[in-house]
């Protein structure tokens, strides 16, 4: 490496729950700057699951929700003499978090005709369940690494 690497800033935990996690959540799904909009979108989303999965502790489904979705591997593409291999990479815990909001958000966005606050309190609810499209893309991640995992010695 060329240059050192800057340290890891930890997050500061949202105000209202205490959780690092979900202030990086809330973070990923702010737009154009707006947190607090991003706030009210992702409290409102907590207090709908909370209705609906009938649990008191809303960090603790939140983490669920979000360990259920986080790729344990993923793919790399990596060029070797002229063909490029997809290589199967164990995923950091933090890369790995990220990834799992990052899909969590997408697919509640990609839902239409209700508002976000219901969309993300139903993918929230469908990951904490071990089910919906963000899991399924985890297994499908799983399942193409298995399928790749003759690649794994072109590994750096």
């Amino acid at each position: 490496m060329r240059r050192r690497r800057p340290e890891k800033r930890e997050a500061i935990p949202d105000p209202k729950y205490f959780s690092p996690l979900v202030a990086k959540f809330i973070n990923a799904v702010m737009v154009e700057g707006k947190k607090s909009t991003a706030e009210k979108i992702v409290y409102g989303a907590f207090d709908i699951l909370k209705q609906k999965a009938g649990e008191e502790d809303i960090v603790k489904i939140f983490n669920k929700a979000i360990d259920n979705v986080r790729p344990r591997v993923e793919l790399k593409p990596r060029r070797v003499g002229g063909a490029t291999y997809q290589i199967p990479v164990e995923v950091d815990i933090n890369r790995g978090t990220s990834v799992a909001m990052r899909w969590i958000r997408d697919f509640s966005r990609t839902k239409k005709g209700r508002p976000m606050t219901n969309k993300l309190a139903d993918e929230l609810l469908a990951a904490y369940k071990g089910e919906g499209p963000a899991v399924k893309k985890r297994d499908e991640t799983h399942k193409m690494a298995e399928a790749n995992k003759a690649f794994a010695h072109l590994r750096w």
